[in-house]
């Protein structure tokens, strides 16, 4: 009962001020990689992550050694650190997330495994414009947040006191990891809502070199919007498929019409280019 107590008061802190956790390092095991070492966030609001044969499996379905994979949204890099190991040393995965309060435990998480990935993570928002933007979180301690041109507090009441910068991802690549370029085959988004303004900002990319693109449908979005996120890819020659979890267990469910969006509150699926 103390310890409920205790933790209750540590998550209500965590919602009203602003502060930064530590991180502790974590260690896991799994079949094909050995001992996985993983830096977790402390903060209360946030649970630990688990680094899973399950999660490493998902990726491999569509990543091998030596493969380009981009995480937009990165967070702290769960999913991150499972397209690093399957793309591995050769490889190159590419992590962007603009929270600085998650990013400093992505960059631990950089830090680490070194011998099995190479992670290069970036604390920027990729954008249609290149610009600065604001950044809003309902927390105090930014577990979450997202985006806007305008101070708007559309995404929380609790402002960054500085501007975020966003990025054109094609230039980006272009500048910094051209060599690379052909062999991206994957590309992951999750960015609270803003998944089908990058996509647009991508589209080159997309129909240059037809990665598999995993998104995000935001529980806020308009029936409009989540018409047009369908359209974006399937105008590209995708085809979609619903899923529970990035996890290689999860259903796998055909999303054929637009109104299949529908279906699901708040989810994650994957497109593939049509055969």
């Amino acid at each position: 009962m103390f310890n409920a107590i205790k933790n209750s008061i540590k998550r209500k802190i965590a919602r009203k001020v602003t502060k930064v956790y530590p991180v502790k390092i974590d260690h896991f095991n799994t079949t094909a990689y050995g001992v996985i070492d993983f830096a977790n966030w402390s903060n209360p609001l946030t649970s630990d992550v688990v680094i899973r044969d399950i999660y490493i499996d998902f990726f491999k379905q569509f990543l091998k050694e030596g493969d380009l994979t981009i995480d937009i949204g990165a967070n702290i890099g769960h999913m991150t650190v499972a397209m690093g190991l399957v793309c591995g040393k050769s490889g190159l995965t590419l992590a962007f997330d603009p929270n600085p309060f998650v990013f400093n435990v992505l960059s631990e998480n950089v830090k680490l495994n070194t011998d099995k990935t190479n992670i290069k993570a970036f604390n920027v928002a990729i954008t249609t414009e290149e610009a600065d933007y604001y950044y809003n979180s309902s927390e105090a301690s930014f577990n979450n947040g997202g985006i806007s041109k305008e101070p708007n507090g559309n995404h929380g009441k609790y402002a960054l006191s500085q501007k975020i910068k966003g990025i054109n991802l094609e230039k980006f690549l272009k500048e910094n990891f051209e060599n690379q370029m052909a062999n991206l085959k994957l590309i992951k988004i999750d960015t609270e809502g803003y998944d089908k303004e990058i996509i647009k900002s991508i589209s080159n990319l997309i129909t240059t070199y037809y990665p598999v693109v995993i998104s995000e449908c935001f529980g806020k979005t308009t029936p409009e919007e989540r018409f047009e996120h369908f359209e974006l890819l399937k105008s590209k020659g995708y085809n979609l498929f619903h899923i529970n979890d990035l996890i290689s267990t999860t259903e796998i469910i055909p999303i054929n019409e637009k109104e299949d969006m529908l279906k699901w509150h708040h989810f994650d699926f994957y497109a593939v280019k049509a055969v």
